[in-house]
């Protein structure tokens, strides 16, 4: 499992939300956290399972770090992107299939999952629905006070999940406190 050394100990009275972003040939992550100064990247990174396993064998390497990955994180919550419609039905699958082992692991966890379309993500993190991967990739960086882009594009994509969990949480908790 490849991840950032950006590691930070658990603070009991913050949310720490997951973002995953399922992929077969990399599954993104990106775990952040409100502080006094704003939201923070804990970790991210991507689970990049060889390409010469067997499909099932990636699968199960998928399941097992993103495993891993939550005992060492700790998360109270995840976000993960909606199932969307693609032209191509072979990959549309494969990454079902992968969507499915994330909510898998989530589930066995005990974490409470939330989906989120990409059009809400894009519109969370950059105000724009439309928004270029680029711009939302800027605005991640941006919002976590990261020093550079977060790489890979599937780690940016997993913290702008997790972002957009943050966002619709706080405005989820002021609608019911009006």
């Amino acid at each position: 499992m490849r991840s950032s050394t950006n590691r930070l100990p658990r603070h009991r009275d913050r949310m720490r939300v997951i973002g995953i972003d399922p992929g077969t040939t990399a599954t993104g992550y990106g775990v952040v956290e409100e502080r006094e100064n704003g939201l923070h990247a804990v970790r991210f990174g991507a689970i990049t399972p060889p390409a010469r396993l067997p499909f099932a064998q990636r699968l199960l390497r998928i399941y097992r770090d993103l495993g891993t990955l939550l005992t060492e994180c700790r998360p109270d919550c995840a976000a993960v992107e909606a199932v969307f419609f693609a032209r191509n039905v072979q990959s549309a699958l494969r990454l079902g299939q992968a969507r499915g082992v994330a909510l898998l692991a989530l589930a066995e966890a005990g974490i409470e999952i939330h989906e989120y379309s990409a059009l809400e993500v894009k519109q969370a993190v950059t105000s724009y629905g439309q928004a270029q991967k680029e711009q939302v990739q800027s605005m991640v960086a941006t919002l976590l006070h990261l020093p550079e882009l977060p790489r890979p594009a599937d780690a940016a994509d997993a913290l702008a999940l997790a972002i957009c969990h943050r966002q619709a949480a706080r405005l989820k908790g002021r609608l019911r406190t009006s």
